[in-house]
């Protein structure tokens, strides 16, 4: 019988090795794509990060390089959408005057919990989204929403459901 902690760390040993055989490249390729040698870096290490932390116990392929390259992608694909909310909310706040504006401790509470609630709507089925949207930035009701969308009430209070219920696995 092969013990929890043995797979463990056949999977610590085989990242290990992968680390040592790809590291370098996958850093010059994330150099080249954010020509950021410090994000390179940063993502590099979140890559391999993942590796070790994923819940799949199967081997890492045949081809490394592209499952490397795949989870680099989703990192820097996150990294973007957080600087476009960091952007957002930046340039919200900017106007505030000085005793108004939030404690840095204060913006990156906030910005942590946009970054949770974009990469959530980002994660729901476009109608859903939508609904969501419109009922709660443009304060539409389900009939309104059901109209606007070409679906039925029933249809329209499904996706209220699922987005509610995606709201509270932020919380």
């Amino acid at each position: 019988m092969v013990s929890m902690s043995s797979v463990v760390q056949s999977r610590h040993l085989h990242v290990q090795d992968l680390y040592r055989a790809h590291h370098s490249w996958l850093h010059r390729w994330l150099d080249r794509t954010l020509g950021n040698t410090s994000d390179a870096a940063d993502l590099a290490h979140d890559t391999f990060i993942r590796l070790l932390t994923r819940e799949s116990a199967t081997g890492f392929g045949a081809e490394p390089r592209a499952l490397l390259t795949h989870i680099a992608k989703g990192l820097v694909i996150d990294r973007w959408r957080r600087q476009d909310v960091e952007r957002a909310y930046l340039e919200t706040i900017a106007h505030l005057p000085e005793p108004e504006a939030p404690s840095p401790e204060t913006r990156w509470l906030i910005l942590e919990a946009l970054c949770r609630i974009d990469a959530m709507l980002s994660e729901m089925p476009e109608k859903t989204r939508t609904a969501f949207l419109m009922s709660q930035l443009d304060g539409m009701t389900y009939a309104q929403i059901a109209a606007a969308l070409d679906v039925s009430l029933v249809t329209v209070k499904r996706y209220m459901r699922d987005a509610f219920l995606a709201c509270l696995s932020v919380a």
